[in-house]
């Protein structure tokens, strides 16, 4: 039997990058997947066909995680549709990059209501279904750049060190009702939005041990196993995806 047979798992900004390599690998394993889009709507349709192909339910929502109202409405529309859920992968992200001398207030509020309140929007929501199913598991996709910093983003370093704080937090909070939190933290990792900043630096690469940048399903390798019963006494922790940078 497959890891995540009969199980569900909602994905936010799970169309395209870490999240759809999430999304593809929870299937593979046997999940039902639930995720969410924003402006990509092709890109959310291909998907389903293609995890439909693994046998499993799946299904995507247009929605924003940033608004604590459509969070709310997203999971109990996912609720509805597939009886459960069962994960929670919190991966919905923007970087909006600049020097903070130049950075507009608008910039700030975006990436911290994007990266990081959704997040607490979500909690919000599932936690109450997980607590009356009496087990559940959250996983907040965070950055290297949460733990070390990076100049030009302050704004997204901040976000995502919230996301380590939040994520002990709340371990410590749910550990007593079966409920599992843990943050994974990728490094240098190529999707469509690292795109610009990998061109720049491939120079650089020698200084990850590993000699190379990550690919999206190291990231979903990391996710699902923190997901599955294999991590049953693993919370709080944030494991970092980064060829060894922080080593």
């Amino acid at each position: 039997m497959k890891k995540f047979s009969q199980k569900t798992v909602l994905i936010t900004g799970g169309s395209k990058g870490i999240g759809s390599a999430i999304a593809k690998k929870m299937a593979a394993e046997g999940a039902n997947v639930a995720f969410t889009y924003l402006s990509s709507e092709a890109k959310a349709t291909a998907l389903v066909e293609e995890l439909k192909n693994q046998n499993v339910k799946a299904k995507s929502y247009q929605s924003n995680a940033a608004l604590f109202s459509e969070a709310h409405a997203l999971l109990k529309n996912v609720i509805q549709d597939f009886g459960q859920i069962d994960i929670l992968v919190n991966n919905a992200g923007v970087a909006r990059d600049q020097l903070l001398l130049r950075m507009q207030e608008k910039s700030w509020d975006e990436v911290l209501n994007t990266n990081l309140k959704s997040i607490f929007n979500t909690a919000k929501a599932v936690v109450p279904f997980f607590i009356k199913q009496r087990k559940g598991v959250i996983i907040n996709i965070g950055s290297i750049i949460g733990i070390k910093g990076n100049a030009g983003q302050s704004n997204y370093a901040a976000s995502k060190a919230g996301i380590i704080g939040f994520t002990k937090s709340l371990a410590i909070e749910l550990g007593i009702r079966n409920i599992r939190v843990n943050a994974v933290a990728p490094g240098w990792i190529a999707t469509d939005m690292t795109q610009d900043i990998l061109d720049s630096m491939m120079e650089k690469k020698n200084s990850i041990p590993l000699r190379r940048v990550g690919q999206a399903i190291e990231v979903a390798n990391c996710v699902a196993f923190l997901a599955s019963d294999d991590a049953s006494y693993i919370t709080g922790e944030t494991i970092t995806v980064d060829g060894g940078l922080l080593a």
